[in-house]
């Protein structure tokens, strides 16, 4: 079964603000197709997030064909990548409003990923769960939660794409119940199987922290309390959480690693790790998966086990930008023993997953 991939890096979630990730060069970016495109989008509204998903939402509708659509609308949204900071803070957001185009052409989950790009930490696929979550609706999610993801495993293998519809039924959740965190929690436990739970937990989270800088709030945030809500989840799902909760951290601290590391602290024995892993996760999309930049913020840590798990969280999102394992072992190779050979073997068994 894959390990759950990292929720995106706190940059992906600053409405209208640049992070370090969106300053750095594109040659660090996925291979991307170039070429002339005449964008819309521009001026005034180069920062709008409205005008960009009334956009990719056309276009995606536009084509006489679906999949010429979906390939337009990220055609589009690769080339204006490299050079704006406003498209790489909102990359991830912006492919779920392609994934929630697209799906409404579809009977079955499993159709639309025929057609999905994993661009931007594959939230296309988590947009497809929006639509289909609505499709269902909350009168008849209970009877059917089951259904919805379940052709996607048929032969019993936990596929990437079976995660991804699982993880993305998380985020379907928070839209139909209008952002309840703990509401969309209980639903995520009505599934068959730890581990469809967990993944469907991952979303939820994932999908409170973007709600808190995308058009929408939550109330499930608290800059008083940053270990909020991950606090007072449900024990089963309080690692989950904790997975994620550092992109909010940085957020509220307006990037202060030294501080989130503390923060992280305070999580408890059994979350501190966790915590770490997910403050390495953003670490690295911070950085666009730069190495030595990575590098220098996760030697914050006070000591060897808490650089590892910084490092733990940071190569498992460089697999998941690159799609790739080639830039992870770079990272890897850039430590010394014992942190390189966790950094390997963690690299190692999470690219298995892809």
């Amino acid at each position: 079964m894959p390990p759950e991939p990292f929720a995106p890096a706190s940059g992906e979630f600053q409405n209208g603000t640049s992070s370090a990730a969106a300053s750095q060069t594109s040659d660090v970016a996925p291979k991307i197709a170039t070429g002339p495109v005449k964008f819309t989008c521009t001026g005034n509204d180069a920062q709008n997030f409205n005008c960009y998903q009334d956009y990719y939402t056309k276009l995606v509708e536009s084509k006489p064909k679906i999949a010429d659509g979906i390939a337009a609308a990220f055609a589009d949204l690769k080339a204006r990548y490299p050079d704006s900071s406003y498209v790489q803070s909102q990359c991830h957001p912006l492919t779920h409003v392609i994934g929630r185009a697209a799906a409404k052409s579809f009977t079955k989950v499993s159709e639309a990923y025929v057609y999905g790009d994993s661009f931007c930490w594959s939230g296309y696929y988590h947009g497809v769960l929006e639509t289909f979550a609505a499709r269902v609706g909350l009168a008849n999610l209970s009877a059917n939660i089951n259904n919805i993801c379940s052709d996607l495993n048929a032969d019993g293998k936990y596929g990437f794409n079976y995660f991804n519809c699982v993880h993305g039924l998380g985020h379907g959740l928070m839209a139909i119940t209008d952002d309840q965190l703990f509401r969309s929690l209980d639903y995520c436990s009505s599934l068959k199987g730890e581990w469809e739970q967990q993944s469907c937990a991952g979303g939820v989270y994932m999908e409170n922290v973007i709600a808190d800088g995308l058009n929408h709030v939550t109330n499930y945030l608290d800059p008083k309390r940053p270990l909020y809500p991950c606090s007072d989840s449900p024990d089963k799902y309080k690692n989950t959480c904790y997975l994620m909760q550092t992109s909010y951290m940085l957020k509220i601290d307006n990037g202060d690693w030294n501080q989130t590391f503390a923060w992280c602290r305070q999580a408890g024995a059994s979350y501190v790790d966790t915590c770490l892993q997910s403050l390495g996760r953003d670490a690295s999309g911070r950085s666009v998966s730069d190495g030595p930049k990575t590098k220098a913020i996760c030697d914050m840590g006070a000591n060897t086990e808490e650089i590892s798990n910084c490092v733990i969280g940071a190569v498992k999102d460089f697999i998941s930008y690159f799609h790739s394992d080639t830039q992870a072992r770079s990272f890897c190779n850039l430590y010394g023993d014992p942190v390189k050979s966790t950094c390997l073997s963690t690299a190692a068994s999470y690219y298995q997953s892809f």
